[in-house]
């Protein structure tokens, strides 16, 4: 049975995946910010479903939170398989001039600060001397290489410093037995377009997708789900594009 930990879990994208695990009958550790409630739901769903979950409040930018949730969802489940950095923030779409240092400061702590965090956690507890791998996957996005102009080039910045970093850790960790991926979603439907002050945005830029519609936060919990299984068990150092040709 795997047993993962997945920031951001409470809804969206990490939501989806913590279902799909449960499904499976894995071992979830849930984890969550604020939304106790979310976070409670998403708990008894992947219970639900078959699988074993626990619920674990931490900000990522906060390196002694990052250490007790993985303290906790080790004591829980008596180790761990997988890592989810998921956990991420936008903001309202606007120019970088029109920006203020607080906006970019937050921009940068959550979705990159947060992400090393999270990685260097995963760095001391994953590797294994057995010879079986585990999974470290970094929630990057299409944005990365997109640049989102006249939107939010400091989101599109945070998460070009993920494909760095999974290049970097992919090399860094594979001697050790840690695959490290990342995953560029596109334009998906989720609550998080609703950060943007453009809640219909995914629908609205349909037009630009070669498959002609937005994607769903499950399609990307199962390029989420596959690389954290034995069936990816020699794909590492890749930055998969899950963005309906975009």
């Amino acid at each position: 049975m795997t047993r993962i930990l997945i920031t951001g879990a409470s809804r969206g994208i990490g939501r989806a995946a913590a279902l799909m695990a449960g499904a499976r009958g894995w071992s979830v550790g849930v984890n969550y910010r604020d939304r106790r409630d979310a976070a409670d739901d998403v708990v008894v769903a992947v219970e639900k479903a078959g699988g074993r979950a626990i619920a674990l409040q931490a900000d990522v930018a906060q390196a002694d939170d990052v250490a007790r949730i993985f303290d906790r969802a080790e004591a829980a489940f008596g180790g761990l398989d997988a890592v989810v950095a998921n956990a991420g923030i936008v903001a309202p779409a606007m120019a970088l001039a029109q920006t203020t240092p607080d906006r970019l400061e937050r921009m940068v702590r959550v979705n990159l600060l947060g992400a090393l965090l999270v990685a260097r956690e995963a760095a001391r507890r994953l590797p294994r001397e057995d010879g079986v791998t585990t999974s470290l996957t970094l929630m990057s996005s299409a944005a990365a290489r997109l640049g989102s102009p006249g939107e939010f080039v400091d989101y599109a910045a945070s998460k070009g410093a993920i494909d760095t970093l999974t290049l970097g850790l992919a090399k860094e960790l594979g001697p050790r037995n840690v695959r490290v991926n990342a995953i560029r979603p596109g334009l998906i439907e989720t609550e998080m377009q609703a950060d943007s002050g453009i809640p219909d945005r995914a629908t609205r830029l349909a037009g630009n997708i070669p498959m002609g519609r937005p994607g769903s936060a499950d399609e990307v919990a199962e390029a989420i789900i596959w690389l954290a299984s034995d069936a990816a068990r020699y794909v590492s150092g890749a930055i998969l594009d899950v963005s309906g040709g975009r």
